[in-house]
């Protein structure tokens, strides 16, 4: 793994911001490894938050993968110039590439500890407010028809989706994975309607967000340190 920067925050976070674009399957890996090496005490710090480039990929969890359209749905996946993979998280198919930030938090959980639910939300609350720094209307909450749909999904004005966010867990760590794509979504619009077609699976392609639509002219590594410094600290 290249990392651009691995350094401790606030003495219980370890941040990893990479600079590699591995293939879509070594890329989600990556997160179960940090996931079982907190879990194990490999790594000090009780948090860890990673940032990365994805290459284009449209990732899809183990239960799509049993559908009878998965076939087709990672043919139209490849045609559009997206890797199909399978995510470790849940939620359903989602897309994503260079354009986006993809993250993951992975904290050290005692027995009865964080949980899936508090985890979803303190994590939602803490990007949402962040992106309010940044002057976009963010709030915690489903779209109806939005991609990949959640309670716990961060939205741009009640109308269209801009995080959306997953989970693992192991005996002692949980991880949660998101993404937020920057510029435009067509691309990934077209290949979701189509990835989901085959599925079977309804969404409206209108509840597609991006930061780029809602605030013009952030940079990336802004937002970059904008969502390390609300995840450093979100929980426990």
């Amino acid at each position: 793994m290249a990392v651009a920067d691995a350094s401790p925050f606030s003495g219980r976070t370890l941040v990893i911001r990479e600079d590699d674009r591995p293939d879509a399957e070594t890329h989600l890996a990556r997160s179960v490894d940090l996931l079982r090496a907190v879990a194990a005490g490999a790594i000090a710090e009780h948090r860890v938050v990673r940032l990365s480039t994805p290459v284009p990929t449209v990732a899809m969890s183990r239960r799509e993968s049993r559908l009878p359209g998965f076939e087709a749905a990672q043919r139209f996946s490849r045609l559009r110039g997206f890797a199909p993979a399978i995510r470790p998280t849940g939620g359903r198919a989602v897309a994503y590439d260079p354009t986006c930030i993809v993250f993951d938090i992975v904290a050290r959980e005692r027995e009865g500890g964080l949980g899936q639910a508090r985890f979803f939300r303190d994590v939602g609350d803490a990007l949402t407010a962040s992106l309010r720094g940044l002057g976009v209307d963010a709030r915690v909450g489903d779209v109806p028809g939005e991609y990949c749909p959640g309670e716990f999904s961060i939205n741009a004005r009640g109308v269209v989706k801009l995080i959306g966010t997953s989970q693992r867990a192991v005996r002692g760590a949980r991880l949660l994975s998101g993404m937020l794509p920057l510029g435009d979504v067509g691309h990934f619009v077209d290949v979701l309607t189509e990835v989901n077609a085959a599925l079977e699976l309804d969404w409206d392609p209108t509840t597609f967000g991006s930061l780029g639509a809602e605030v013009h002219g952030i940079a990336r590594t802004v937002v970059e340190d904008v969502i390390v410094a609300a995840l450093v600290s979100p929980v426990g």
